[in-house]
């Protein structure tokens, strides 16, 4: 602080320092006498609380925030294995539908093929059967026209063989 000394030319009293010097100590002295010190205590420990209130509430958030984040760490990992179970599960089915489809397609061939033979089958016989038929009604005219020709039995005897022969032929 400034030394109040006195000034060469006359007393103290009329120097103006002097009289600011007691202006500011009278007005510090009103300060402390009024409580003002108390005051800006009071309001800094109140702004002190307040900022510990703050930080307080700063830290639960984080820790709250830290929560949160591990939660949806959490859950997108176990999305993250339920999409890979869903994935497993698809091409297992997509597997076994392509094994149970060509086992399908195969019984399905196989019956088509057996019921092609069974046709093949039935229309030998039929062809068969109507050869036979045609052979039978050609027996019948040609014995038929041996009979209204008027034959030696001679002939009648070659004929027949001939045609019996045929019919072996057309059978066999």
């Amino acid at each position: 602080m400034m030394l109040i000394q006195a000034s060469a030319s006359g007393p103290l009293h009329t120097d103006p320092t002097f009289w600011v010097a007691i202006c500011v100590l009278a007005f510090l002295g009103f300060l402390l006498f009024k409580g003002v010190h108390k005051l800006i205590g009071a309001a800094l420990d109140e702004r002190s609380a307040k900022i510990s209130e703050e930080l307080a509430e700063a830290r639960r958030l984080r820790e709250e925030a830290q929560a949160l984040l591990a939660s949806y760490k959490r859950k997108q990992k176990e999305a993250e294995d339920l999409a890979e179970d869903i994935v497993k599960q698809a091409r297992h089915d997509a597997e076994l539908m392509a094994v149970n489809a060509r086992k399908d397609m195969a019984e399905r061939l196989e019956r088509r093929t057996a019921m092609a033979e069974a046709k093949i089958k039935s229309a030998e016989v039929q062809a068969l059967n109507e050869v036979r038929a045609k052979a039978a009604d050609l027996s019948l005219d040609a014995a038929e026209a041996l009979l209204r020709k008027d034959l030696k039995s001679a002939q009648h005897a070659s004929l027949i063989k001939d045609g019996i022969a045929q019919m072996g032929k057309v059978l066999g």
